[in-house]
């Protein structure tokens, strides 16, 4: 049989062996650089690090010009612009605030149609 002190002093060093052990885990590992086709479009508005420029659709494949990068960032900012009214108009709608006059030539007005998933 150990005797108590002797019995603490492994138990320490187990505890002490078991920390050291997994302050590994989060040591940072060396990533090498990957590089990609899309360095044409390396240097555009919003390529941040870590990502760089993120095509996550792959919808630039490497041999497309400036003039079709230019227009999808145009459709992508036109259709950002009509979700933003889109859900704008919900919480207006949902606030209570109805457009006057009718919706169609039978008469029924704005209001008389319900909020959200109701209608």
């Amino acid at each position: 049989k150990l005797p108590k002190t002797n019995l603490y002093i492994k138990m320490k060093s187990v505890i002490v062996a078991s920390l050291i052990a997994s302050a590994a885990a989060f040591a940072p590992v060396a990533q090498k650089a990957t590089s990609t086709s899309l360095a044409a479009f390396e240097d555009e508005l919003g390529v941040q690090p870590p990502l760089g420029f993120f095509d996550p659709l792959g919808l630039l494949n490497g041999d497309d010009d400036q003039e079709y990068f230019n227009r999808l960032r145009y459709t992508e900012i036109k259709h950002g612009r009509i979700c933003m009214l889109a859900f704008l108009g919900q919480v207006v709608t949902r606030g209570g605030l109805h457009l006057p006059g009718n919706i169609d030539y039978s008469g029924d007005s704005f209001d008389s149609f319900p909020n959200g998933l109701a209608a």
